[in-house]
C-alpha cells in the first residue's frame, strides 16, 4: 500500500500537481479579466462624471456672463427709463441727513383709512 503523493501520483497520465497548477493559472486568468472589465467601467463611470464636470463649468460660466449683462448698470437705466418712466435724481430732490427730521411725516403710520392732512 503506498501512500497518495502529488509528485507522483498519475491521473491518465497528467500528475496531480501538474493539473492542481493550470487549474490555478486558470483561476487566475479569469479573476483577472474579471478585475480588468470592472476596472474598465469604473473608468468609463469616472471619464462621464468628468465630462458631466466640464460641461458643469461651462454652463456656470455663461450663466455668470448672463447675470454680468442683466446686472449693468446701463442696460437697468434704459429699462428703468423705458418702462416705470423714471430719471435720475435732481440736485433739487437731495437733501442732508440732518434734514429727514424735518421731512418725516407723522401721518405715515395712520390707519389705511383715514384721510391724511
Amino acid at each position: 500500500m503506498t501512500l497518495f503523493n502529488p509528485f507522483t501520483h498519475r491521473i491518465r497520465g497528467f500528475r496531480v500537481l501538474d493539473i492542481a497548477f493550470v487549474g490555478m493559472i486558470v483561476s487566475i486568468a479569469v479573476a483577472s479579466y474579471a478585475f480588468k472589465t470592472f476596472a474598465g467601467a469604473e473608468d468609463a463611470d469616472a471619464n462621464g462624471v468628468e465630462m458631466r464636470i466640464l460641461q458643469d463649468e461651462k454652463r456656470i460660466r455663461l450663466l455668470e456672463a448672463e447675470i454680468a449683462r442683466l446686472e449693468d448698470p446701463r442696460r437697468i437705466e434704459d429699462l428703468s427709463t423705458r418702462y416705470l418712466s423714471l430719471a435720475p435724481v435732481a440736485p433739487a430732490q437731495e437733501i442732508e441727513p440732518e434734514a429727514l427730521a424735518q421731512i418725516a411725516t407723522p401721518h405715515a403710520a395712520a390707519a389705511p383709512g383715514e384721510a391724511k392732512p
